[in-house]
């Protein structure tokens, strides 16, 4: 089988000039921003009928869309108007992972029907593409290809837009979050094999890195300077990775302790670092500068965060999966 190689990295104009789109982290088609003062303003909006909502994502528009897993529905927050708008997509669907890709087309993972769900938000159309398993988070080069995990199926799906073609790469460890390297190499977390894999598109072979026992790697996202950063879950740290010479270079202690459940992971465009602590209801930001980190309590306790995005202008968004809420960190 012959693969193609691609750019996963494309050139975009965003408010803070011409950057690079990153690819992980939930930011595709806009190139996040970054803010050299944080004031720590916290602001959440209750989302309507939330249903397990989770999962925002930055659009071209400079809106978020985000699921709602238990109410089968794709659903938007108008960062302009404070408004909410809602898309239906196949009962038992159960959407999980989302991102808005170039042409501001949304594509979410049906994780209970294995479908990927492609919305078209100027209409309301959504359509179905079957891929089997139980996909779960997906990402884009933004050049017509979705990969994907499926977790328990310990599979990397790749799907092409224009052809519907579908291949599938057999993994191991519960492979969980995922991010494109600098290099074209997909790599994914294991979170219960304590490992990340390295896939390489055009052999299909994928090597391996250890991040210790225990240690549950979630989700992680690709710095402007083309390392990686991974929240380790089982161990609370946020590690950073030269994904060239396949090794972890630095590890920070996150301030809740061990326990503290790093999860979501995003690095803005000036390479500061944002890890949420799920069972502390906190966000920290690292300046990699520094080491030092700032800790934001979530204002909803319980609020159960899985996934957040940056904004053109710096602004970190989450989204409450117990607390039904959309916040902004400012």
């Amino acid at each position: 089988m012959r693969t193609r190689l691609w750019l996963t990295t494309i050139l975009l104009a965003g408010t803070t000039g011409i950057g690079v789109a990153l690819a992980g982290g939930s930011n595709y088609g806009v190139t996040p921003g970054s803010r050299a003062q944080i004031d720590g303003r916290i602001q959440e909006w209750s989302i309507p009928n939330a249903l397990g909502a989770r999962d925002p994502a930055l659009g071209p528009d400079g809106n978020i869309y985000f699921v709602k897993q238990r109410g089968d529905a794709i659903g938007r927050f108008n960062t302009a108007t404070y408004r909410f708008d809602t898309w239906k997509v196949p009962e038992g669907a159960h959407p999980h992972g989302n991102l808005v890709a170039l042409g501001g087309r949304v594509w979410a993972t049906g994780n209970a029907n294995g479908t990927l769900l492609e919305l078209d938000p100027a209409t309301g159309v959504v359509k179905t593409h079957p891929v089997g398993g139980d996909p779960h988070t997906v990402i884009t080069d933004n050049a017509g290809m979705l990969w994907f995990t499926k977790a328990v199926a310990d599979q990397i799906g790749r799907f092409e837009v224009a052809t519907g073609k579908l291949v599938e790469f057999k993994s191991r460890g519960l492979p969980y979050g995922l991010a494109l390297a600098p290099d074209g190499a997909v790599w994914f977390c294991q979170l219960n094999g304590d490992r990340l894999g390295r896939l390489d598109p055009r052999s299909g072979k994928i090597t391996e890195l250890e991040t210790g026992r225990g240690s549950g790697p979630r989700r992680m996202s690709v710095a402007p300077d083309g390392t990686l950063w991974v929240a380790l879950y089982g161990s609370n740290k946020a590690v950073q990775v030269d994904p060239a010479a396949m090794k972890i270079v630095r590890e920070i202690a996150l301030p809740a302790g061990a326990t503290g459940g790093a999860y979501a992971i995003n690095v803005d465009g000036g390479g500061v670092v944002w890890v949420n602590e799920f069972n502390a209801d906190t966000i920290v930001r690292i300046d990699p500068r520094s080491d030092q980190p700032r800790v934001f309590t979530v204002p909803t306790k319980g609020a159960a965060i899985r996934k957040m995005t940056i904004d053109a202008q710096g602004r970190l968004w989450y989204i409450g999966a117990s607390s039904g809420k959309i916040g902004v960190v400012e």
